[in-house]
């Protein structure tokens, strides 16, 4: 397969930090959305975000820790807009709510019920294999503050999914 070149008016820093990053990127936020589609187009809004401010972004320590929280904001903004919208929609019809689907994947579906906080500090320490220290300077907080959202979060994960062993078991 042939490589594909950047257009001439990237920089080619930026197209090299691009081919890097994008796919951890990307996989991390398929893991905070459940949703590979979406996961891609945020990471893309993210990078056309950062490259718009490249010059400013690539003198920070870690760029693709802001791509990284661009997205995720972009992530929330988005529930925050569903959200919004499906109560809007609640109010004009009557709800029919289905039945939980078999096919969700355990770990999605328990990663997706944990608090903001705890889902983001999981998934950026499981997945993204960040360090305690990396995600508290990321995410502006103490390290102890992180440490508790981990407890908290695996916890939570470890509740979660014992149900659902226990349900599918049928003790």
């Amino acid at each position: 397969m042939r490589e594909v070149a950047a257009p001439p008016h990237v920089d080619a820093a930026f197209a090299e930090f691009y081919a890097a990053s994008f796919q951890n990127v990307t996989t991390q936020l398929y893991a905070y959305t459940g949703d590979l589609d979406l996961a891609h187009d945020l990471a893309q809004e993210a990078f056309c975000r950062a490259l718009a401010r490249w010059s400013r972004v690539s003198g920070y320590n870690d760029p693709a820790a802001w791509v990284r929280r661009v997205a995720f904001n972009l992530a929330n903004s988005r529930w925050r807009r569903l959200k919004t919208a499906a109560a809007y929609l609640r109010r004009q019809r009557v709800e029919h709510v289905g039945g939980p689907s078999p096919d969700r994947v355990t770990a999605v579906a328990a990663i997706a019920l944990l608090p903001e906080t705890q889902r983001r500090a999981v998934v950026l320490h499981y997945l993204a294999d960040l360090s305690i220290a990396d995600i508290a300077a990321q995410e502006g907080v103490a390290v102890g503050t992180v440490k508790s959202w981990l407890h908290r979060g695996r916890a939570a994960l470890a509740a979660h999914i014992g149900v659902e062993g226990r349900e599918a078991t049928g003790d």
